[in-house]
């Protein structure tokens, strides 16, 4: 007769968002070509084709400003060579982006020509180098998925209530003391359903939790 076998049940691993977390700009020479990586957060495709059109611009009398960028929203993902060789810019510029693990962000690589051909090999080499250095200096954060609801009680939970919630880190975003308590809380998405229990344990049911929205938090 065949046994069933028995495992513990695996804790919820944490839903990540993870971006850049800010700006940034840094400078190269590769065989006496200038390199400048550009790297910023961005939302929205609108917002890349904006900082893109911004780079090139700016930088006008460059040889090449190669670009990549990846959005989460409809899982986009759009790359440029500029000119380069086909394979030897934009994709390993993306690469960067990808096999780091971070999204909605742009990275924007210019290339000022110095006289000397670098090769297939050693332009991919420059730009991920590049584009990797302003990743670096942007700096990749993780974002964690927090779940809002309100929470209602009687005035007579409330001590009870709010007494529990800095062990499950709630982050209080607004509260209303009318002619009951309401209470704007966030709570790790992981932990939202050990919080819903411990509520109900505390105030016999008597809490009222409606859960209003998602989103991430840095803590």
């Amino acid at each position: 007769m065949k046994k069933n076998k028995c495992t513990d049940a695996e804790p919820a691993k944490p839903k990540l968002y993870t971006t850049l977390e800010r700006e940034a700009h840094v400078e190269m020479v590769e065989r006496k070509s200038q390199f400048l990586g550009h790297a910023i957060p961005c939302k929205t495709e609108v917002e890349a084709l904006a900082f893109i059109a911004a780079m090139k611009s700016k930088y006008s009398d460059a040889t090449h400003n190669v670009y990549a960028y990846s959005i989460a929203e409809n899982n986009i993902m759009r790359f440029s060579d500029d000119g380069e060789p086909q394979g030897t810019a934009g994709m390993p510029v993306l690469d960067v982006i990808r096999k780091s693990g971070f999204t909605d962000a742009c990275i924007v690589v210019t290339r000022y020509f110095g006289g000397i051909l670098l090769g297939a090999g050693g332009l991919v080499r420059a730009y991920s180098a590049s584009a990797a250095q302003a990743v670096g200096e942007a700096h990749i954060v993780s974002y964690e998925g927090y779940t809002e609801f309100t929470l209602r009680c009687d005035y007579s939970d409330y001590q009870k209530v709010a007494y529990e919630l800095p062990s499950f880190g709630a982050i209080e975003d607004g509260n209303d003391f009318g002619a009951e308590v309401m209470l704007k809380l966030a709570v790790k998405d992981t932990i939202f359903e050990d919080f819903l229990k411990r509520m109900t344990e505390i105030t016999a049911g008597r809490a009222r939790i409606e859960q209003t929205g998602t989103r991430f938090d840095f803590r």
